[in-house]
């Protein structure tokens, strides 16, 4: 599957490297411009339809961050190249779906786009068909810890659980929250058996329970009482493989 591309780097020496190392180890690549700046970024990010952007993150007069504010919608999937591994959480916030760390290593390369890829290649493969989870006919129950014995609840009555710290918050279709002292990984390997996908570092949701998925800045999908949640890059690939 072709990736249509930019890179986006201030030093002239690094995007021929990068360049070179894609035309000989990421032939599905097609690289259509380079920008050693925000303004020229912006400039071909907005002319052309992109699946991809690497992107350094220190620049002449603004950062990769930079950047990403200024632009409305981001519909392209991000790898982040630097020197600097001090931007790992900025660029997981950012929706990267990858960090490179100079010098390029090619293996770390290869393993970024063919990441990109399988995220291109699902979304296109569910473009404009009717989203059937897999687990559909998942039922089961959870049991949730109290101070005087515990609760039961019906896995399909759960919308999703949000983390907050060393609790998880879990909303429930009747518009109820529970709150419990366990952490979302706990909860998370609880119903691992069921239809829930982390879709977020803070977030956990009912695939079920999904009636629309939006394609942009990391993405993010809509449930079924409204309520939008983002979707990290790093865990695109994985939710979208709940559907067939």
């Amino acid at each position: 599957m072709e990736l249509k591309a930019i890179i986006v780097e201030d030093e002239e020496e690094s995007r021929l490297i990068l360049k070179s190392y894609l035309t000989k180890y990421c032939p599905n690549v097609s690289i259509l411009g380079e920008a050693a700046n925000v303004d020229e970024a912006l400039i071909l990010i907005r002319n052309n339809d992109l699946d991809l952007v690497f992107l350094d993150v220190e620049m002449p007069y603004g950062n990769a961050f930079d950047l990403l504010d200024k632009l409305v919608t981001v519909d392209f999937e991000t790898i982040f190249v630097t020197a600097y591994n001090n931007y790992a959480m900025e660029a997981l916030n950012a929706h990267a779906s990858y960090y490179l760390m100079k010098p390029i290593s090619i293996d770390e390369l290869i393993k970024a786009v063919d990441y990109v890829t399988d995220i291109k290649k699902k979304e296109e493969a569910l473009q404009g068909e009717v989203l059937v989870p897999k687990t559909n006919n998942v039922k089961g129950k959870i049991t949730l810890p109290q101070q005087d014995g515990f609760e039961v609840l019906e896995t399909s009555d759960i919308l999703y659980c949000k983390a907050d710290d060393n609790y998880t918050e879990i909303y429930l279709n009747t518009n109820k929250k529970k709150l419990v002292s366990k952490t979302l990984k706990y909860i998370e390997n609880a119903l691992s058996e069921g239809n829930f996908a982390r879709v977020h570092k803070s977030y956990l949701v009912n695939v079920n329970e999904v009636v629309k998925y939006v394609k942009g800045k990391g993405g993010s999908v809509i449930l079924s009482n409204g309520k939008e949640i983002s979707v990290s890059a790093s865990r695109k690939s994985e939710f979208l493989s709940y559907f067939k």
